[in-house]
């Protein structure tokens, strides 16, 4: 960089010179006793003459000198100018190849764009004893609030989305009221290899590909994998979209990857035990939100692949232990499926215009996952107990894009009902303005009919719903309200049977939080008569005038869910995705 301003500014004197000496040069009458500067181009120096005296006498021997000087310049002049021209190319040259190998990025994935403020990474902390600095935090909250996030553990020169940084809990643990924060890395095979390492060596594949660097890097990567030095068996993702309880296990997940199982210490701390494959039965990936049916005690899930079959369904039982794979093969193109719901008969996949395009990647262009407005969007629903695709049916519903679900329900024998926000545009190109509105959309499986209703104009997205009622009806939902997806600026409460708002809470000036999550009083969900919306509503929240975070309880029930407790955490909490509450009667918490 510093090479081509030179290269500039030697170019402007080059050409400022051969400006000065053609005036002189100029037919014009020479003006009486005029100081004038001459100045001569050297590849080494610049030379400033001493001032010459200019007559309108012929026979002055000075004229004379000026005169000789004029025609040195006609010959030196044209070369310069040359000179100049090679030195713009050279410029224009170097910036092209510079763009070329290496070009800007886009903002979405401009690592020093996306991390910054409260999104920049924080150093892991051990456990860590915190104030309750307003109310009182309910007795019946025993257990542990975790909730992930992207955290890089080194920031990549090249492109690096805000999905991509490295997993990282935050986890609060309440017992008798008080409050234990500790906050610590996934060790997936990927943190581990590159601390050892010292930097990043996986290609960063959901942010794309933008010039020869990133493809270079890429063969890079291919070439470990040759001489053994990357075991991809081992994973390659980044346990960084969200928690899960199920057969007995808490782990952290994302999509591109296989969970890993987290371990709690009694005085609070997280370890990562290792990567879960189900006794080698699953391989590679699977979503980062299966859903578990809270009667039956079965986990659903499902996998995405850039290869056939592009979508896969399975499930697990009580004892995690996976039952077979149903092979999706009226799906023809690799899909972006992020979120899917159950129903106590149906799995629900949304298929949205967000495609898979591996040439993007190939050739440089971008993200491998595209906005297709031309696309048609539609929703399969198949048996949870399918033993293939051919019970998969598929409904066309124009303009709905869900990337996330909220719940799912049967209305009788005939409709299903699905509740998921619409987002309007490309949420991986920009988390910013956002626009996702509520919808409830009715599918009658026996006549195609679609009905669909908007619950909320607002912009809400990360929501939840009292656990126990998955794959059931449920009249409330709970969700985070803002322009910029994960950071929210409050949260609304929802009756989806009354189909409006009926509770709003704003964080306040410049305070923000993440998905407002619903844990009910009786944690345990053992209790019948409790009502649907008899609990708390938790997150936590972060001031960026005062940069303080706190985890904040509030009451479901409320008119305007109110604050029953604030925590404050020993420092800055990052913005993440989706967390969870495991009351500590369902932990295997580690005593040693």
């Amino acid at each position: 960089m510093d090479s081509t301003i030179s290269s500039l500014s030697v170019a402007k004197v080059s050409m400022g010179s051969t400006i000065s000496l053609k005036t002189i040069n100029s037919t014009h009458p020479k003006p009486k006793n005029i100081s004038t500067y001459s100045t001569f181009y050297n590849p080494q120096k610049r030379i400033r003459r001493q001032p010459i005296s200019c007559s309108t006498q012929d026979n002055n021997p000075i004229t004379k000198s000026v005169d000789s000087l004029s025609n040195k310049t006609k010959r030196l002049a044209p070369s310069l100018f040359f000179e100049s021209l090679i030195k713009m190319f050279d410029k224009f040259l170097y910036k092209t190849l510079v763009n070329f190998i290496d070009p800007p990025l886009h903002p979405s994935v401009d690592p020093s764009r996306v991390f910054t403020g409260n999104f920049s990474p924080v150093n892991e902390l051990s456990p860590t004893e915190c104030p309750v600095v307003d109310g009182e935090v309910p007795f019946s909250l025993n257990g542990v609030y975790i909730r992930n996030g992207p955290n890089p553990q080194y920031m990549p020169r090249g492109p690096l989305h805000l999905f991509e940084g490295d997993g990282m809990v935050h986890s609060i643990q309440l017992s008798k009221g008080r409050a234990v924060y500790a906050c610590r890395y996934v060790k997936t095979y990927k943190f581990k290899l590159e601390g050892e390492a010292g930097f990043p060596i996986f290609p960063n594949m959901l942010s794309g590909f933008y010039g020869l660097s990133d493809i270079f890097k890429c063969f890079i990567a291919v070439f470990r994998v040759l001489i053994g030095h990357i075991n991809i068996m081992e994973g390659y993702g980044l346990a960084n979209t969200s928690v899960a309880f199920f057969s007995g296990k808490l782990v952290a997940l994302c999509e591109a990857d296989l969970p890993y199982i987290l371990q709690l210490k009694q005085e609070g701390d997280i370890e990562t035990l290792g990567r879960w494959n189900f006794d080698k039965k699953l391989f590679s990936n699977m979503t980062a939100h299966p859903k578990t049916d809270m009667d039956t005690k079965e986990t659903f899930a499902f996998k995405c692949s850039p290869n056939f079959p592009y979508l896969t369904f399975f499930s697990f039982d009580e004892n995690g232990v996976k039952q077979e794979d149903v092979a999706i093969s009226s799906v023809h193109h690799p899909v972006f499926i992020h979120d899917f719901a159950i129903t106590k008969r149906f799995a629900i996949f949304p298929e949205t215009q967000l495609v898979v395009d591996p040439q993007n990647l190939m050739l440089g262009r971008g993200m491998p996952v595209v906005y297709d407005p031309s696309k048609v969007q539609r929703i399969g629903i198949i048996p949870r107990y399918a033993k293939s695709d051919a019970e998969m049916r598929w409904f066309e519903i124009p303009g709905f894009n869900a990337i996330h679900v909220i719940n799912a329900w049967e209305n009788g024998d005939d409709e299903i009902v699905l509740v998921a926000p619409n987002s309007k545009s490309n949420i991986l190109k920009s988390t910013d303005n956002l626009h996702n509105a509520l919808e409830k959309v009715g599918i009658n499986i026996k006549t195609g009919e679609i009905t669909r209703k908007v619950l909320s104009t607002r912009n809400l997205e990360l929501g939840s719903i009292n656990g126990s009622y998955i794959g059931k009806k449920n009249r409330y939902a709970y969700l985070g309200m803002g322009e910029k997806v994960p950071r929210m600026s409050g949260v609304v409460k929802i009756d989806l049977e009354m189909e409006c708002e009926v509770s709003t809470r704003f964080y306040g000036a410049g305070c923000y939080g993440g998905e407002p999550l619903f844990v009910a009083r009786n944690a345990q969900g053992d209790d019948d008569e409790e009502e649907e919306d008899d609990g708390f509503v938790v997150s936590y929240i972060h001031d960026e005038y005062c940069g303080e975070s706190k985890f904040i309880v509030m009451d479901a029930k409320s008119p305007c869910l109110d604050i029953v407790a604030a925590v404050k955490m020993p420092r800055r909490v990052p913005y993440g995705f989706h967390g969870l509450f495991v009351h500590k009667d369902h932990l295997c918490i580690d005593n040693s």
